[in-house]
């Protein structure tokens, strides 16, 4: 782990306001402000190093320590990376090696606060460093909850939801963070960016605060947002499908968002995630448990006909009154069994949504077994989805043979959120490493080869993940050359010295 930076007048400066237990040089403290979770971040600090790491890491406890946290920063030509949870997979975290200045990296995870709830307009203010299992945890006290639910809920921040333009696995029900949050705080080298009042809607002409979402770390810091609320629903009920193959299981998606019944989430996974799944299940104990999988393979296999090695199964949440609920499950099942689909049971879709918070872990877990492997996301066109997921199957084929990589590519998909114009497909792309000389750099190059081909399909560029700096190449194909220099002068505008130096989204350049 490098040795810190040094810099007397800047830690005399903070210590007049913050606490000695706010501040530390600490080697691990440090480097773990230095990462984010992309397989080769974790596969660096595993088996090499990171070549730079922040030199001080700082934990405010308020609004006005953030404040005077960046002025000090600013006077004395530090560069400031906010840091939430650290679940980022775009390396935003990562320092660039050219960065001469003295880096402080601003834990925001003390400011973790429920400021306020109004129970009555469903809104409330909360600090920017509460991760999602804490602000769900005070909420429910209320009988009230948000409905942001990622991956990396037991972990990521409202901050960090914020500056990465993050969607939860029930954007169906809630919406995305840009459609829940009404109202931000945050810190600029300009001074305080926030409003006095909150209304439900308004048009009061450029807001300062859209320039927030997707910010990734290059504006300033959220030290506070106010959100909706919903209530906590009536009924929660999981529900899981069958279907041939993963065609099918998007005309389903395309015929359910039609219906006006779309769940909280619903998720198609492709047959390599549905057999993932299946052997990560507890296994049968017992006669009776034996005989009845035996059965239901039967009736799936030589009843229903389905092939085990292409059919796709959809995982089910279902929230809300007892009515709403009601009129999803059989709109959803009706569309399902008109298109040859076949209940599966709660107990499999429930495994199949919480698998989803188990794969950070079980990706590490595979390190130790030289697989190394990374997830990838995008949003595309009804009619364009099943023509892209098969492109990109083929080119990472492709590019893992020319790579002379061993064994076979591990690639999986699942048609996740659904939208009026299009569908997300978020993927698992990863490769058996032993004997590779440099994993990482071929990790990179079949995701920059998938990238492209996302593009190429008609894909974005991103969904929920963001762009950090591994998608930073890319930009040039999403945006116009007058639409990054407007972002270019926005930062500068900002930020003219670059205090926030976390050099994300190719916003310098």
């Amino acid at each position: 782990i490098p040795e810190p930076k040094q810099h007397a007048k800047l830690l005399k400066a903070l210590r007049e306001f913050l606490k000695e237990d706010q501040l530390t040089d600490d080697a691990k403290q440090r480097l773990r402000r230095g990462h984010g979770h992309t397989g080769g971040e974790i596969w660096a600090i595993r088996y090499t190093k990171l070549d730079r790491v922040p030199d001080l890491v700082v934990f405010p406890r308020s609004h006005d320590e953030v404040v005077k946290l960046v002025e000090a920063a600013t006077t004395h030509g530090a560069c400031v990376i906010p840091f939430g949870g650290g679940t980022n997979v775009t390396e935003a975290l990562r320092i660039p090696l050219g960065e001469q200045r003295f880096v402080i990296a601003v834990d925001m995870r003390q400011m973790n606060r429920v400021l306020w709830v109004d129970p009555t307009n469903r809104m409330a203010c909360i600090e920017a460093g509460a991760t999602g299992r804490h602000l769900m945890t005070e909420l429910a006290k209320y009988g009230l909850t948000m409905g942001h639910e990622p991956d990396s809920l037991e972990f990521s921040t409202l901050g960090g939801w914020i500056a990465t333009n993050a969607s939860g696995m029930k954007k169906n029900r809630y919406g995305n963070i840009e459609d829940l949050v009404l109202d931000l705080q945050v810190v600029t080298t300009h001074g305080v960016v926030e409003r006095p009042r909150q209304a439900p809607r308004e048009s009061v002409g450029v807001n300062p605060r859209q320039y927030m979402f997707g910010s990734e770390g290059n504006f300033g810091i959220v030290t506070s947002a106010v959100v909706k609320l919903f209530p906590l629903p009536e009924v929660q009920r999981y529900g899981s499908v069958l279907f041939p193959d993963l065609s099918t299981g998007l005309t389903f998606l395309y015929e359910l968002q039609k219906s006006g019944a779309v769940p909280a989430s619903v998720r198609v996974m492709d047959n390599t995630q549905f057999h993932f799944g299946q052997a990560l299940k507890p296994a049968k104990h017992g006669l009776a448990a034996k005989v009845k999988s035996e059965i239901e393979k039967t009736v799936v296999t030589k009843v229903k006909g389905f092939d085990p090695f292409k059919l796709a199964v959809a995982t089910i949440v279902f929230e809300g009154s007892k009515d709403e609920v009601e009129f999803q499950e059989k709109t959803l099942y009706r569309i399902a069994e008109s298109l040859g689909g076949m209940k599966a049971g709660a107990t499999n879709g429930e495994r199949g949504y919480q698998l989803t918070f188990g794969i950070a872990y079980i990706r590490d877990l595979t390190f130790t077994h030289w697989a190394i492997a990374e997830s990838f996301e995008t949003s595309v066109p009804w009619s364009r989805a099943m023509d892209l997921y098969e492109r990109v199957e083929r080119r990472v084929a492709k590019e893992h043979a020319a790579l002379g990589l061993p064994g076979k590519p591990f690639f999986t998909g699942r048609l996740t959120q659904v939208y009026q114009t299009g569908v997300v497909i978020y993927f698992y792309l990863g490769f058996y490493a032993k004997g590779v000389a440099d994993p990482v750099g071929a990790y990179a190059k079949l995701e920059h080869a998938a990238r492209e081909e996302i593009l190429a399909a008609g894909g974005s560029l991103s969904h929920h993940h963001g762009v950090g700096k591994i998608r930073r190449d890319f930009l040039p194909e999403v945006y116009s050359d007058a639409a990054l220099k407007l972002n270019r002068q926005v930062k500068a505008a900002i930020d003219p010295d670059n205090v926030f130096g976390a050099s994300n989204s190719g916003i310098n350049g």
